[in-house]
């Protein structure tokens, strides 16, 4: 559409009253952004009055877009601000899902499986709008959730359990969609129905390429793995053209970064329909803005109206007509703790992935034995020295640290009983202690569940809690290689 037209649709709509309200209404303690047709305003914004809506719009603007997270006030937040004093800030945040498809019949029926998933976890009240051009915004209140879960509060977990929950719910509805769709007897095969997943955690896996190169000039030989195929590759040496010995097709999964050439029992054919629709559920990172309920779009000049779940098989873009477009509320007045069960089952969910990942990665170096069959002296450990430094007490990190620390203890076979005084010593020597509620959350889960390998020196959990692996340590991977190796020749010696 038209940037005059489009103009001319906004001046009348918003003059209207109650669009003016059920926007504002909407946005209290949301920090709320003007779109203009080519970019947005400034931030931080927010809207306090209904003259608020019309100036801008005479200045030029289309539609508004607000914040996922309610906020004390808006104004106060900065893009630059660290994570504690958005914490402090923020009071909390809806999920918001957001299911956007190039086919509309598609994202009808995507919306309605999400609901029956979201339903099944016991939530009653949730709100559905039209996104305005192809897609929709599911809801659920942050009033339904709990205040916090081992310990932990939900409003400073934002937006990490919001893409874990999106994440499950994706898997969780898939079944339902994939019924749905062949039930219906709809052409889906014109769609494509080939897709590879992974095992590990059910998502989609992504297409790469192993490549082999070859240069005559240098006879220097080179193996790259990508996502293209590139026309023409050059050779780092002599910049002369190489020639492409051999290419393998292979898959990877962005979330476990398993491979089929090293996994290839982990990845299996699937009709995954998120992925083949291109269906987008994840609108969660921090200071997102989605657009609000009743603000037009600019492609079409439709409205993002609310409707009713049972509206929604037989809805059509020209319903939300800015002429004809009746105003309802998009929030509902959830009850406490409604989506409490959806929050346990997604964050079970994933903790489970995450060990079978983290296991996954995690082999054995080459003629390592299982600890259970060596005897250790827990009396006289040698610590290798990135725990010993850890030990010392943290500045930054700490969950990383108590992360570390105990898979490192439960893999040398220490009880409960032993090990949690350890950590409250430890705890005590940290720049700010944690909370001993957190870390027996953490003691419960870990000695639930089976003994994990703590994290290899090569993933990120030591640099970023600022510790640095010496040579040695990462020639041995893993801290309890380097235990079992050094405790081997104290014995020999």
């Amino acid at each position: 559409m038209s940037r005059e037209k489009i103009d001319k649709v906004a001046l009348f709509y918003y003059s209207r009253k109650d669009v003016q309200e059920a926007i504002l209404k909407f946005c209290q303690n949301r920090e709320t952004v003007p779109r203009y047709f080519e970019g947005f305003g400034k931030r931080p914004d927010a809207l306090t009055y209904p003259t608020d809506i019309i100036s801008q719009i005479r200045n030029g603007a289309t539609s508004f877009h607000c914040s996922e997270e309610i906020w004390k006030n808006p104004l106060d937040i900065s893009l630059d601000m660290q994570r504690e004093k958005a914490n402090e800030l923020r009071e909390g945040w809806d999920l918001i899902i957001d299911i956007d498809c190039h086919y509309f019949d598609y994202a009808k029926k995507a919306a309605l499986a999400l609901i029956q998933a979201l339903h099944s976890t016991g939530i009653k009240n949730l709100s559905v709008k039209f996104s305005g051009n192809k897609g929709f915004h599911i809801l659920v209140p942050f009033k339904a959730f709990p205040e916090e879960i081992n310990n932990i509060k939900t409003k400073e977990m934002f937006p990490e359990w919001a893409r874990i929950i999106c994440e499950y719910l994706k898997l969780f509805a898939r079944p339902i969609l994939e019924k749905e769709i062949l039930e219906s007897g709809e052409e889906y095969k014109k769609l494509g129905t080939e897709g590879i997943k992974c095992n590990s955690c059910g998502n989609l896996a992504e297409k790469y390429f192993k490549l082999s190169y070859f240069c005559e000039s240098c006879r220097i030989g080179e193996t790259t793995r990508q996502k293209t195929k590139e026309k023409e590759r050059k050779c780092g040496q002599c910049r002369k053209p190489v020639m492409l010995k051999d290419e393998q097709e292979f898959y990877k999964c962005s979330k476990c970064k398993l491979d089929s050439l090293t996994n290839q029992e982990n990845f299996s054919p699937s009709m995954d329909v998120f992925g083949i629709l291109g269906l987008d559920l994840v609108l969660v990172s921090p200071r997102h803005l989605f657009r609000t309920p009743y603000s037009l779009h600019e492609k079409t000049a439709f409205a993002s109206m609310v409707l009713n779940e049972s509206e929604i098989a037989d809805f059509q873009p020209s319903d939300a007509d800015p002429i004809k477009v009746k105003i309802r509320d998009f929030y509902p007045d959830a009850e406490p703790n409604e989506a409490k069960n959806l929050f346990v089952q997604a964050l079970e969910w994933h903790g489970e992935r995450s060990r079978t990942i983290e296991g996954a990665e995690q082999k054995s170096p080459a003629g390592e034995r299982k600890f259970e069959e060596i005897n250790i002296d827990k009396s006289h450990l040698l610590y290798p020295p990135s725990i010993a430094k850890i030990l010392e007490g943290l500045v930054d990190g700490r969950k990383r640290g108590l992360f570390i620390l105990i898979n490192f203890f439960h893999y040398l076979n220490f009880t409960r009983e032993e090990l949690e005084p350890k950590l409250e010593e430890w705890n005590k020597k940290n720049d700010k202690s944690l909370k001993i509620g957190y870390i027996k959350s953490q003691l419960d889960w870990a000695y639930r569940n089976k003994k994990m390998l703590p994290p290899n020196y090569d993933k990120p959990y030591y640099k970023d809690i600022g510790i640095s692996p010496d040579d040695e340590e990462l020639r041995l991977k893993n801290p309890i290689s380097y235990l079992l190796k050094k405790s081997r020749y104290k014995r020999r010696k």
